[in-house]
């Protein structure tokens, strides 16, 4: 059997989560890949490892000194090494790193020491051998994963007794260091699950699991006990971000099943997230949402009978590089809903150019909305359950400002006011649990 481990920031932002990492590791002899993201925050006004990485490369770009930030960072890693007692010469590598530092090093480069160097502390601290990620994971010159040249490097670098890899990057052919997208070390362990077929991902964090919803809006929200991948992705993608959304992709054809555990609640069952799920019990699996999305509705008469007029709205928005999240439609209008920060510096020009390739009557901006998400394997075929949850909105007085329901049923997106955002999702939390507990 094979354990694959990803232990975030919180889980190593100092000696003392260290030591639970080690306890952890050592509990569980299949335990041989640990992951681990850069050190992370202490407290709440602590700052992230990779935060001041970027801060630095920004003061390097702009000739501003780093002497400042640059002794923080150096102090987090050092302090880390002595009170472990770590056999690591740090120092060396820090100050070879500052030595080598000029306005022209790479972000990429710069920002992935904050993994390595993590790495490097943390394999002296296990006994395990330490693998740059820069010799496993291999992106294309078009940024993409390339899985077959990954998978044999993982496999040719995989020691037995254990390894410790960085996570959060890769490289390309050349050797140039590549990123994946922030929080991108959920994702380096799925690859490495992946790669050498492993019996499970466990992906540790600071939280017992995924739960209904946002911590952060609802007092002691329910853990969710199993989920599916596609639940998984839906959550994740709507703002609950326990998880990268991205880290299914590499192991969901092999149903690697990734259970959610607690550094600091290692007994703690946590979260699994599988391809099916056997629990029966909650008709809703969780609520999750994201504010800032703006609708720009189209409208012209008898659009429903003009063949291509969608294509052209949504041919101006390829135009500028916009992603679009739903396009509701009537007879004679069509809206495109799209978070407002892609449309922030173009909105106008957009809006010109969407009214004269299709020959619109009138174009018009929605104020700022919220999407909220409620999610659930077991809601498909429920008969009457949309109806009961738009019941809640009428009763509470919630104005929806947009429906979408895909025929496959695992989630219903309603939009709602930006200032309702917050209300909303307590007032569904709450009025949900009435549900799953019948």
């Amino acid at each position: 059997m094979l354990v694959v481990t990803k232990f975030g920031g919180s889980s190593l932002s100092c000696a003392s989560q260290f030591k639970k990492v080690k306890d952890i590791i050592t509990s569980n002899e299949n335990r041989k890949v640990v992951v681990v993201s850069a050190l992370g925050k202490r407290e709440s006004s602590d700052t992230k490892i990779t935060d001041l990485l970027y801060i630095i490369h920004a003061h390097l770009k702009y000739s501003v000194a780093i002497d400042d930030v640059w002794n923080l960072l150096y102090s987090r890693f050092v302090e880390v090494k002595n009170d472990l007692k770590i056999n690591y010469d740090i120092e060396s590598d820090l100050e070879e790193l500052k030595n080598s530092l000029t306005k022209n090093t790479s972000d990429a480069y710069l920002v992935s020491r904050g993994e390595y160097l993590t790495a490097k502390l943390m394999s002296s601290y296990l006994g395990f051998e330490f693998v740059d990620a820069k010799d496993l994971i291999v992106f294309n010159y078009d940024g993409t994963i390339n899985y077959e040249f990954t998978e044999a490097k993982v496999n040719d670098n995989f020691n037995a007794s254990g390894i410790v890899v960085p996570g959060f990057y890769g490289a390309y052919p050349n050797g140039e260091i590549k990123l994946l997208s922030r929080g991108g070390s959920d994702v380096t362990g799925s690859i490495l699950a992946k790669s050498l077929n492993a019996n499970i991902y466990e992906n540790w964090t600071d939280v017992s699991g995924i739960m209904m919803a946002d911590p952060r809006l609802v007092n002691n929200p329910k853990v969710v006990k199993e989920l599916t991948y596609e639940e998984l992705r839906e959550l994740s993608y709507m703002g609950a971000n326990v998880l990268h959304e991205e880290t299914i992709f590499p192991i969901q054809a092999l149903d690697i099943p990734i259970n959610i555990k607690n550094t600091n609640s290692p007994n703690d069952e946590g979260t699994y997230i599988r391809s099916k799920c056997t629990d029966t019990s909650s008709i809703i699996t969780g609520i999750a949402g994201k504010k800032d999305f703006l609708a720009i509705s189209i409208y012209k008469k008898h659009m429903s009978n003009e063949v291509g007029f969608l294509k052209k709205v949504l041919t101006v928005l390829e135009k500028y590089n916009i992603s679009i999240e739903h396009v509701p439609t009537g007879i004679d209008n069509v809206s495109v809903v799209v978070s407002k920060e892609q449309l922030e510096r173009n909105l106008h020009k957009i809006c010109e150019d969407i009214k004269n390739s299709s020959n619109a009557d009138m174009v018009e901006v929605s104020e700022p909305m919220a999407l909220i998400a409620i999610v659930g394997r077991n809601m498909v075929g429920k008969k009457g359950l949309s109806g009961r949850i738009f019941e809640i909105f009428g009763r509470n007085d919630i104005n929806i400002k947009m429906i979408a329901q895909g025929p496959e049923e695992i989630n219903i997106i309603v939009g709602v006011e930006n200032i309702a955002y917050e209300s909303t999702i307590k007032t569904l939390y709450n009025e949900l649990q009435k549900i799953n507990e019948k």
